[in-house]
């Protein structure tokens, strides 16, 4: 019955008499195998199309083997997901599975593959989707997910972050956004990394000074792969003291021009991709929401809207040379209906922020002998214009801000001998173009007796910082390597503060899929840069605070696509920024959605005396899609945040969740169809109470800093996906039903400028999205 709702809806908006193709279709996969700490070509390696279906139907070739240069082409591959196994003697034989075969796209891929331990003189080894050791940059809490996990994961939107949220140890703030909560430290505290570029914000209306927001600026059909370390990283990354998230975007196919139409529930986009010549791609898109006409036609006074723009280009000169280029530009408005005195007292609660920004990098790899050196220029821009009117549409809040950053970097590993490698790099970063005008009015900015403070601050400056690391990993024994590195980062705008970064890891295999793992260090994050300007003092007030983390875990590869994972760990802050008007409360930023009821921005004093502590037992277990026909995912995370401000009393964290669990399933029981479901429950969330009487009613009641909890939360996400052909063309459609029991999860109680008083607020109830994508 399922089936059918669905082919009818989606049957719908196609011409009926063009799904039916004369012959069985197939496509073509094409990529690079290289090895893994080198980047080193690899020729000679065995590639084979590991489906039953294709061997059966007779569809052509399905081994070959790579060329000089390290590449490989597989055509007649059946139309679908497909599963490769790679080997080559030497090196640990790997599967790369969930790779979408399109009948007109070729599908362009990357698989790495690690020394063996012992030189095997027959390929008799039995492939795995999983490493058996992890790399000594990311030794432990680090999770990798490929395109088609982003993709299709249920409730996450088309987002990217919401997609790799089912990591263990993460959450997010709100259904309605995606900041990341790792291991109970603010969104704040979390790295984006995208092809090499730090960008401070991957978000449409993103969070200033924070790096969170409702809907990420990545086209998820970018999206190669996307990694989350949730702790106990190497020394390579730095300025953040929570996780690291890398994002790898994938190069446009070699074989021919092919593009895309996609229709979401939110937005229209398109993409373009192919080659420019035999050694150069291209890939671009185009979105644009059509939130506004949405918001309108259901009579809602806050209308949002966005677009954005994607382009890279990939170009490989020489054998040893590769270079590409990167831009992403985003424009988010928000516009209010203030036609009626009911919408006026609606909108006098909502921050309303029109940004403008972009980011971009040229990166040049270049292989040496037994190493590869990566140098990476890039650019960080946003302009951002936020207001919010009070229901008469006087200011309440103005700000217009610029902050411009350039980057230069450059990385380099080597593998010294068969037993010891070498990662070595520094980083520049300048920011020119830092400008902050804002105005803050007193109701909105009050001081920890009450009175009002109101702020007016138009200024300019610029910041220069350094960071310079290195490290070695050390096989000591086939079955132990040690990994030590030193981080050195130095700040120019905080009075030329300087700090040292130890780090360090050590992993053991026990057999041939058992490993334990340790890892530790201190990681170090400055100030954002809007902190600064809250109060005169702040710049000499602030500095550098920390993280010190501890994590210790076992993983076994169970099956070849099949992994289990457990971890504890702690962590310990120390020169926190606090909040003298608020002295019970530590300054931990994700969203600002009203600034009647808090200082927004960090746009206040700030100190840096506080401290904090978490800590975690986590279970994790994933099995990729590959032989069978499902696949799925389990994170149970029990954690405990505690933090200390300027009054000396330990309090739980803002976000202190002390348990999270996820749980994915997914079944692909043929080439056209695939279910897929996320199960996502938690303890509530901390929250601060509003004071209810007297001069500060409707503001926070810091005397009871997150001192309520919100009820436990549960939703269950549904996702359909369905693929047609259209004479040569394939055509996937899919219905996601986000918190599809229809669950009124508590939400954070808000204030009701009508009747003065305490509001109860719930999330969003069962929230269905259809989209559409027909590739061409």
């Amino acid at each position: 019955m399922l089936r059918t709702l669905l082919s009818a809806l989606l049957f719908a908006v196609v011409p009926v008499l063009a799904l039916h193709a004369q012959t069985a279709p197939t496509g073509v996969i094409t990529g690079r195998v290289v090895a893994a700490v080198t980047e080193a070509p690899l020729a000679g390696a065995i590639v084979t199309l590991a489906d039953p279906a294709a061997a059966a139907a007779g569809t052509g070739a399905t081994t070959t083997r790579t060329d000089s240069s390290g590449r490989f082409t597989l055509r007649d591959v059946p139309v679908g997901i497909a599963r490769l196994t790679v080997r080559l003697v030497g090196y640990t034989a790997a599967i790369r599975g969930d790779i979408a075969i399109s009948p007109f796209k070729p599908a362009e891929v990357t698989i790495t593959l690690e020394p063996a331990r012992v030189q095997l003189e027959q390929v008799t080894v039995r492939p795995d989707a999983f490493p058996a050791v992890p790399a000594a940059s990311t030794p432990v809490s680090t999770q990798r997910y490929d395109a088609e996990e982003v993709r299709r994961q249920p409730g996450a939107q088309e987002d990217v972050l919401r997609a790799i949220s089912i990591a263990p140890g993460v959450g997010v703030t709100s259904p309605a956004r995606n900041d990341l909560v790792v291991r109970g430290g603010a969104p704040a505290e979390n790295l984006f990394v995208i092809d090499n570029i730090e960008v401070p914000n991957i978000n449409h209306f993103g969070s200033q000074g924070s790096t969170g927001g409702p809907i990420s600026l990545i086209n998820v059909r970018f999206v190669e792969n996307a990694a989350i370390s949730a702790g106990g990283y190497g020394v390579r990354l730095g300025d953040r003291t929570s996780s690291a998230t890398t994002i790898t975007l994938r190069e446009g196919n070699r074989e021919r021009v092919a593009g895309e139409v996609n229709v979401a529930a939110t937005q229209v986009g398109a993409v373009i991709e192919g080659p420019i010549s035999r050694n150069a791609t291209f890939l671009a898109n185009v979105r644009q929401s059509y939130l506004d006409l949405l918001f309108k036609a259901i009579g809602l006074s806050f209308i949002p809207s966005y677009t954005d723009a994607t382009a890279k280009l990939a170009w490989r000169p020489t054998a040893r040379d590769a270079l590409s280029f990167l831009v992403i530009g985003a424009r988010g408005t928000v516009t209010f209906d203030n036609d009626t005195d009911s919408a006026r007292v609606n909108n006098a609660q909502v921050l309303a922020p029109t940004q403008t920004q972009y980011f971009s990098g040229l990166t040049w790899k270049r292989l040496v002998t037994r190493g590869v050196l990566t140098t990476t220029l890039a650019r960080t821009e946003t302009r951002y214009r936020s207001a919010q009117r009070d229901s008469l549409l006087m200011p309440v809040f103005e700000s217009r801000s610029r902050e411009g950053e350039s980057t230069l970097r450059t990385d380099a590993t080597w593998a010294l001998t068969p037993a010891l490698e070498l990662e070595a790099g520094t980083v520049w970063k300048y920011a020119d173009a830092l400008r902050f005008d804002a105005t803050l009015a007193g109701i909105a900015r009050r001081d920890n007796l009450g009175a009002p403070r109101p702020l007016r601050v138009d200024t300019t400056f610029r910041a220069l910082r350094n960071g310079t690391y290195a490290q070695l990993a050390w096989r000591v024994h086939p079955a132990l390597r040690v990994t030590g590195g030193l981080r050195h980062d130095w700040y120019d705008f905080l009075g030329g503060a300087t700090r040292f970064t130890p780090r360090g890891s050590v992993a053991l295999q026990l057999d041939a899929r058992t490993t334990l793992s340790v890892a530790g260090g201190r990681y170090w994050q400055p100030p954002s840069y809007i902190w600064l300007i809250g109060a005169p003092q702040n710049a000499a007030t602030l500095r550098p605070f920390r993280a010190d983390h501890l994590v210790a875990g076992v993983s076994r590869v169970i099956a070849p696509e099949l992994k289990v994972q457990l971890e504890v760990y702690a962590k310990r802050y120390g020169d926190y920024p606090v909040r003298p008007w608020r002295p019970q409360a530590v300054f931990s930023p994700s969203g600002f959605d009203d600034v009647t009821t808090d200082i927004p921005f960090g746009l206040e004093p700030l100190a840096s005396t506080g401290t904090g502590d978490a800590r975690g037992v986590e279970l994790f277990a994933q099995k990729k899609l590959g032989a069978t026909p499902w696949y799925g995912q389990l994170a149970v995370s029990w954690n405990r945040t505690r933090t200390t401000a300027l009054d000396g009393i330990a309090r739980r964290g803002a976000f202190d969740t002390p348990w999270l669990g996820n749980l994915v399933l997914g079944w692909r029981p043929n080439a056209r169809w695939e279910l897929a479901t996320r199960i996502r429950a938690g303890s509530g969330a901390p929250y601060t109470p509003f004071v209810e009487a007297g001069a500060s009613a409707g503001t926070l009641d810091f005397t009871r800093a997150n001192g309520e909890r919100l009820a436990p939360f549960f939703a269950a996400d549904v996702r359909i996906d369905r693929r047609w052909l259209l004479r040569g063309r394939q055509l996937i459609g899919f219905i996601d039903l986000q918190n599809a029991t229809n669950r009124e999860n508590e939400a954070p109680p808000s204030w009701d400028l009508r009747a003065l008083r305490v509001r109860r607020e719930t999330s969003i109830g069962l929230l269905p999205s259809i989209g559409l994508n027909l590739e061409f």
